[in-house]
């Protein structure tokens, strides 16, 4: 079974990143790839966090999740979509959000993960501020769904940072994780591909863990190094810039095996 992490640079053009995201895609599905995940905030990162708020769509409807619909059918793939604006209770103060819908191989929409921990952080040292929660409203819903390279369980860059949530998408049968985001430079040096093995490593799950690369019109830049690791943490791919598509083979029954040679989920003592 083959997967992919697309990895991109995106800005303020919403048609020109969509172009660039059915271009990677159309690679992936030609490189045999079953499945595919876009980075967070692939259709826009914009000069300005509120800015999303002119783009949120209802689910289910508008320019974005069309593309998406068209494109997953059109190419037999199936689509984790990183994450999109849409329309929150709080969109009057300018606050979407960060939706990540997947699609089957037949343009349908099969699971909705809205994301549940937003960066709200000070780095002093490095006299870096974000406020996502200025222009984002939380979700509370933990999404798991079952895929062709297993059963998948969805999340959202800062929710890396949060061990517990990935436990409870194991407990609901999780073998596969994806991780769209946009780290920046700072933290991704610092923790990306630690946290993404640690979770793989943990949890005896697969993670495909597409990112942004590179400067964007906020003047923020992201790390890039986007990367699939198996669930004995092995790094199987990964490309540290370039919009590209870092493909590599799973075996979707493996985390189960591993599972059951080496017990350490069912020997949890704590919940």
């Amino acid at each position: 079974m083959r997967v992919a992490a697309i990895q991109m640079n995106s800005g303020s053009d919403v048609p020109a990143n969509l172009e660039l995201a059915g271009r990677l895609l159309a690679e992936a599905a030609a490189d045999g790839c079953t499945l595919a995940a876009l980075p967070e905030n692939f259709a826009l990162m914009p000069e300005h966090g509120k800015d999303k708020a002119k783009y949120a769509e209802e689910p289910g409807d508008g320019p974005i999740q069309s593309f998406l619909a068209t494109t997953a059918a059109q190419h037999g793939l199936w689509v984790v979509a990183g994450s999109m604006p849409l329309v929150s209770p709080d969109i009057g103060n300018g606050r979407v959000f960060g939706a990540c819908p997947v699609y089957d191989d037949q343009g349908e929409q099969r699971a909705l993960y809205r994301k549940i921990h937003l960066f709200d952080v000070d780095l002093v040292d490095r006299g870096e501020s974000y406020r996502e929660s200025a222009s984002m409203y939380p979700g509370d819903e933990v999404v798991a769904v079952d895929t062709p390279a297993g059963r998948l369980g969805l999340s959202i860059c800062y929710d890396l940072r949060f061990p517990e949530l990935y436990r409870r998408l194991v407990d609901e049968g999780v073998t596969l994780f994806t991780v769209p985001a946009a780290f920046t430079v700072t933290t991704g040096k610092a923790h990306w591909c630690t946290l993404l093995r640690a979770r793989a490593i943990e949890n005896l799950a697969y993670v495909i863990a597409p990112g942004q690369y590179g400067s964007h019109p906020d003047n923020r830049s992201t790390y890039g190094h986007s990367l699939i690791c198996d669930p004995w943490g092995r790094i199987l791919a990964e490309r540290p810039q370039g919009n590209e598509v870092v493909a590599a083979d799973i075996e979707p029954g493996l985390p189960t095996k591993l599972r059951g040679e080496f017990p350490a989920l069912s020997n949890r003592r704590l919940s």
